[in-house]
């Protein structure tokens, strides 16, 4: 405690960002440094595991001190201790995990565990002050597509999900595929700017009348499927049709997206008439700028509130793990010394 604000200090550890943050009264950010392992993924083509868990392991002690430094506080102040304990890198998540507990036991801290997709969710109440149970979410990650019915600051009802590839993985397969490389989330979205979305025609995939579900296994292969047969016909793909097959992908993957996600709102406003609607997108995808577009027109057109964090917010950082922690605890949660990283954790 100091000056009277509850602190929380937060570990995520669960692919390739090692981040700490220091958390006042849950929403308010002190600190939320995050030490990124892009530039050494990049030349494998995305995250290779083991050299994740060993970076995580150089760069936790220094983060842990820069944290604590930016926030202008010392261990001492810290009322809090949460981690991500899953999904994710097993490998990773054992180094936050363990250090966390480490701080939490020679402190005498209180410790809480954290879903990692809970923390990516409570990303919203820290830049929108006034955002309160309950609301529709749409989680969009490497690892996730979900929409979700948020209930309460600790419970989510899962109303439609990927039952493949989640888009983030369709994302860095296809720039892969294209010559993009990693990470291909961003980089699609840069050089689709460029390009034409009707260029090429990818099926839309819906899934059964009424589903709110996705699969995105089949668009991938169309792409790859596209570009062979390019390379096949001596096509060389250059920068104008690269950009066009990223626009087009794009276009078809989030048009589907935005589809259900409005289709589940509208379902909710439904059994709901005259309230106002919130819809809070989350996850890494959630930076995407042609999504962030498509979804505030449909939401604008629809009469629908949305949220999105920044998008340094929407990566995954320390800050979302300390809110998260924050209302869990606040709600009676606490985590033993025993807490074992879960890198198959459900949402």
């Amino acid at each position: 405690m100091k000056d009277g604000k509850f602190l929380t200090l937060a570990f995520e550890s669960s692919c390739d960002e090692t981040s700490i943050a220091v958390i006042a009264d849950g929403r308010e950010i002190l600190s939320n440094v995050i030490s990124s392992q892009i530039d050494i993924h990049t030349k494998f083509g995305g995250v290779v595991p083991e050299i994740a868990s060993r970076h995580h392991l150089q760069n936790i002690d220094w983060v842990y001190a820069q944290a604590l430094e930016e926030a202008g506080v010392t261990i001492d102040d810290i009322d809090l201790v949460g981690v991500t304990y899953g999904p994710g890198l097993i490998g990773a998540l054992l180094v936050g995990v363990a250090y966390a507990k480490a701080v939490a036991w020679a402190k005498d801290i209180p410790l809480v565990g954290v879903n990692h997709m809970q923390g990516h969710i409570s990303a919203n109440y820290i830049e929108h002050k006034d955002l309160e149970p309950p609301f529709m979410g749409l989680v969009v990650s490497g690892g996730h597509t979900n929409i979700i019915k948020v209930t309460d600051y600790n419970k989510c009802d899962i109303i439609g999900q990927t039952l493949d590839d989640a888009i983030g993985e369709a994302y860095d397969k296809v720039a892969r595929v294209i010559g993009l490389g990693y990470p291909g989330g961003p980089k699609i979205d840069r050089v689709a700017k460029q390009g034409n979305p009707e260029a090429i025609e990818f099926k839309r995939v819906y899934m059964d009348k009424d589903s709110y579900d996705f699969s995105y296994s089949g668009i991938k292969t169309a792409v790859i499927n596209h570009v062979h047969q390019l390379k096949q016909s001596g096509t060389e793909i250059d920068e104008k049709l690269q950009a066009d097959i990223a626009a087009s992908f794009q276009q078809a993957v989030l048009d589907v997206v935005v589809d259900k996600t409005m289709m589940a709102c509208e379902k909710e406003k439904e059994n709901h008439p005259g309230e106002k609607l919130k819809l809070a997108m989350a996850g890494g995808v959630a930076s995407n700028s042609r999504l962030r577009e498509m979804l505030q027109a449909r939401c604008d057109q629809e009469g629908i509130e949305l949220v999105i964090p920044s998008p340094v917010l929407c990566t995954d950082n320390g800050a979302m793990i300390g809110c998260a922690a924050y209302y869990l605890y606040k709600a009676g949660v606490s985590s033993d010394l025993d807490l074992d990283a879960n890198s198959k954790l459900e949402f």
